[in-house]
C-alpha cells in the first residue's frame, strides 16, 4: 500500500497541491501511511482524528442535525468531514473515513459499513470551493482488515481522481500538439 501512497503524493507534488485527512474508524492509519513516504511533508498538511462524534461537528464542521438524525456512519458525514478538514487545514484536497470496524454495530450500521470521501477542486465542479465524492463500502474481515481496507480505499479514491484528471489533461495537450487531429 505504501506504493499507492507514494504515487498519490508524487501526483500531488507534480500538481503543486496539498492534502489533509480526517479520520474516524482508521484512527490515524491514513496519515501514518502517507507520512511513511519520504518527502510527504512537501504536500501533506496534516490530519484530524475525530473519533468522537462531537469532534466531527466541532472540529470538522459536520452538520449537527445530520449527526443527530443519521449518526456518524453516513455518506454525507464522510463528505462533510473531507470538506471540513480541507478547509480547517488549508489544503487543496481533503480525505475522510468513517464507518464501523467492529466488533459491534454502530448507529444502526453493521460491522464493515464504511464511507470514504474526497473533497477538492474537481474539474467537473464549477463551484470554486470544489465538491465531494463519496464511496460506500461493505467490507468483510476482522477489525484490523476492515481498517486497512478503508485506508487503501480512501487513497485509491483520490488516486483515481488525480490520475483521471492527469490523463484528461495529457489527452488535451496531445490534441493541441497534433494540430487537433
Amino acid at each position: 500500500m505504501n506504493s499507492m501512497a507514494a504515487e498519490l503524493l508524487r501526483l500531488l507534488m507534480v500538481r503543486g497541491e496539498t492534502l489533509a485527512v480526517a479520520e474516524s474508524l482508521t484512527g490515524g492509519l491514513v496519515a501514518a501511511e502517507l507520512t511513511a513516504v519520504p518527502g510527504a511533508s512537501a504536500v501533506f498538511r496534516g490530519s484530524v482524528t475525530a473519533y468522537a462524534t462531537d469532534l466531527k461537528r466541532d472540529l470538522l464542521g459536520v452538520d449537527g442535525t445530520l449527526l443527530d438524525t443519521r449518526g456518524a456512519v453516513d455518506p454525507q458525514v464522510a463528505g462533510q468531514m473531507a470538506t471540513g478538514v480541507r478547509k480547517a487545514l488549508g489544503a487543496d484536497w481533503g480525505l475522510a473515513t468513517t464507518g464501523v470496524a467492529g466488533p459491534d454495530p454502530q448507529d444502526g450500521q453493521p460491522v464493515g459499513t464504511v464511507f470514504v470521501a474526497v473533497a477538492g477542486p474537481f474539474e467537473d465542479v464549477s463551484d470554486e470551493l470544489g465538491g465531494e465524492k463519496v464511496a460506500s463500502l461493505r467490507l468483510n474481515g476482522d477489525r484490523a482488515e476492515i481498517r486497512m481496507e478503508s485506508v487503501r480505499s480512501v487513497l485509491a479514491l483520490l488516486l483515481e481522481q488525480l490520475a483521471g484528471e492527469q490523463t484528461g489533461n495529457e489527452r488535451a495537450q496531445d490534441t493541441e500538439q497534433n494540430g487537433g487531429t
